[in-house]
């Protein structure tokens, strides 16, 4: 609902006294165009389609005859959908390797954080004592727009951060992890360096959804528990390309 308040909220100012049948496509190009400068390819596709299903809407519901000014080639090759990027995946045993050698308490708590609960890296710098209750993280004012989220931690994660907690003598009310983003990615890419790779917050989250893929977790568990996602499509981008290793381990599980 947001984006379409936010779209036709500025279509109207535009076009609010003219006859929708005098609207073409250079004037749908000129105002898409200034609409989406400077945004992602994915933002430009959404509010072209939310364009494009309001037209669709008066040619179905009013007038057989109209032409949409969005149905043109041109237009779909410049809004066209971006194609996803196939993630290379991480192995378990690497992403093991990188945990166990991670000697800092706190260091290696933010990596199982992203690793084992799927969590992003702003979500974990964000934590409080507060936020915990027993193997549940609440997120306050998450990235979906919800009021909070939950995330499942394994129980054995969840005591060594209550243990993290009472050593520290950390408040209620007080950040688990105070320190800043760049300096959570640094944390993040000096792990990887321990098994020589390039790693990125977001590879561990990644890993924590297609692990759980890979050993057979229904698929909506993932999405909807693991990665919080409102679409499944979000979450099939996320599980990434398999690897020929991969390939051959699974037909091996299957017929031995």
């Amino acid at each position: 609902m947001r984006n379409y308040e936010l779209i036709f909220s500025k279509f109207d100012e535009q076009f609010g006294e003219r006859d929708v049948g005098s609207i073409t496509q250079e004037t749908v190009l000129a105002f898409l165009t200034d609409f989406t400068e400077g945004n992602k390819q994915s933002t430009k596709r959404l509010r072209y389609s939310l364009l494009s299903a309001f037209f669709n809407f008066i040619k179905n519901s009013f007038d057989p005859a109209f032409q949409n000014p969005c149905d043109t080639p041109i237009l779909r090759k410049i809004f066209r959908e971006t194609k996803p990027i196939p993630w290379d995946i991480l192995e378990k045993e690497v992403v093991d390797e990188i945990i166990f050698r991670t000697d800092n308490p706190r260091n290696r708590l933010m990596l199982e954080l992203m690793a084992r609960g799927g969590m992003r890296i702003g979500e974990v710098l964000k934590m409080t004592p507060a936020n915990i209750q027993e193997r549940k993280i609440i997120i306050v004012s998450p990235k979906s727009g919800k009021e909070a989220e939950v995330v499942y931690i394994p129980q054995k994660v969840a005591d060594r951060l209550k243990e993290y907690i009472r050593a520290k003598g950390i408040k209620p009310d007080e950040r688990i992890f105070p320190i800043s983003y760049p300096a959570a990615r640094v944390v993040v890419k000096k792990a990887g360096r321990l098994v020589r790779i390039n790693l990125s917050p977001h590879d561990l989250r990644r890993h924590a959804a297609t692990f759980a893929s890979r050993s057979r977790t229904p698929l909506e568990i993932v999405s909807k528990i693991i990665l919080r996602h409102a679409n499944l499509s979000t979450t099939q981008i996320y599980l990434g390309k398999i690897s020929e290793l991969e390939a051959m381990r699974w037909i091996d599980n299957l017929y031995g």
